[in-house]
């Protein structure tokens, strides 16, 4: 017992002995704690400029000084994050760049997204075309159509683009990329060159589209009642169809449009894609000869087509042209309707062979046609709207 009692004893003893000597090296050659060690405690706000005054404050507490976290700004950094261009040139730094660069640039950079014309690639967004369409139901809002602003375009541009890789482009690419879009909407020369001296000489279309929303003055105040909770109305009754989509409720359950094409499909007999042609065929005689369903599944398709042409009477040119006759008529031949050095230049008229190879990929039929289109994939559709812009002359 007694020996027990002397070896734990003993090791008790030396492990004191180290944790002793441990913290005295500690103390002595890395701890270094001070005599007064200081406290935390509140000094002045660091002076910021523009809004990211409202920034600090707000991550501080409304301007009652910070606790000791952070400093100043340095201004190269306040340099690097005041980007933002205004619509009266402010900001725009010294550059330039072409349509053609500007192709080349947009190819490699956007297109992937955004079509290699700037139609839009799925649900990305379409930046050129819809000229004339903010009025319709269904409007088309691109760069051209709707921005009244060409910096929004730049500016944007500058700080967020590529997707991903964002602000990776030089000034003058941003420069030629604004330009090239410019020209996707028809809104300037191929030779046109973009920069920040001929910046604000670029008028957009949409530029007095907008007004100053005072409806805090003049429509809020009306609004301020008692909300109807229940028994508002004595009926309630359908005003207004919902386009596009078919989600209007209906007495008898309609025929949707895959239904309508599927249809017409079959009474076309066109299954494969080599008959395409052959659809095409059948679908060019007068509008009395051609299948009843075969048009209405065709005015269906032709709602991917409107927001550039327009058919029936009182059509006009658009950004595309007008598109009555033109089975059977030669190719760029609509009066009044400038169109691309690539169609100006091709002899023959739209046979059927033609107009489904257009129909199917417009810019491999015609290598640098300005359509801002992808193409119809399927053989129903393009036989569809074959027949549709058959019945009219």
């Amino acid at each position: 017992m007694s020996k027990s009692l002397n070896l734990f004893g003993g090791t008790a003893l030396g492990t004191i002995a180290v944790l002793t000597m441990a913290v005295n090296f500690a103390d002595r050659n890395i701890a270094g704690f001070p005599d007064n060690p200081a406290v935390m405690t509140a000094i002045a706000p660091p002076v910021l400029s523009g809004g990211l005054v409202g920034a600090a404050n707000a991550s501080t507490g409304a301007g009652e000084g910070t606790f000791g976290l952070g400093r100043p700004a340095l201004p190269e950094e306040i340099a690097a994050w005041d980007v933002d261009v205004s619509p009266d040139g402010t900001g725009l730094p010294v550059g330039s760049g072409s349509v053609e660069d500007g192709e080349m640039v947009f190819s490699e950079n956007c297109a992937v997204c955004h079509g290699e014309f700037a139609e839009g690639v799925g649900n990305w967004p379409e930046l050129a075309g819809g000229d004339g369409t903010l009025a319709n139901d269904d409007p088309v809002k691109t760069v051209g159509s709707y921005w009244p602003y060409l910096s929004t375009a730049w500016d944007y541009i500058h700080r967020s683009m590529p997707y991903g890789s964002a602000q990776t482009l030089s000034d003058d690419d941003v420069y030629a990329i604004v330009a090239y879009i410019l020209y996707s909407n028809f809104l300037v020369e191929d030779d046109f060159v973009l920069s920040n001296e001929n910046f604000l000489e670029v008028e957009m279309p949409n530029a007095n589209g907008f007004i100053v929303d005072d409806r805090a003055e003049s429509e809020y105040p009306m609004w301020r009642t008692e909300p109807c909770m229940e028994n508002c109305k004595d009926s309630v009754e359908i005003t207004m169809r919902a386009s596009v989509l078919n989600v209007t409720p209906e007495d008898e359950a309609a025929e949707t449009a895959e239904e309508v094409i599927e249809a017409a499909a079959v009474a076309s007999e066109t299954e494969a894609e080599p008959e395409v042609a052959a659809a095409v065929a059948e679908a060019e005689p007068a509008a009395d000869a051609v299948d009843p369903a075969l048009v209405a599944a065709g005015e269906k398709v032709f709602g991917k087509c409107k927001a550039c042409h327009q058919v029936g009477d009182g059509a006009k040119n658009r950004v595309g042209p007008i598109l009555n006759g033109i089975v059977g008529a030669d190719i760029a031949s609509v009066d009044g309707f400038k169109y691309s050095k690539t169609l100006e230049g091709m002899d023959g008229a739209w046979t059927a062979d033609s107009l489904a190879a257009f129909l199917e990929d417009p810019r491999g039929f015609a290598k640098g046609t300005k359509m801002s289109f992808a193409g119809l994939k399927s053989a129903e559709d393009i036989a569809a709207v074959t027949a549709y812009l058959a019945s009219f002359e």
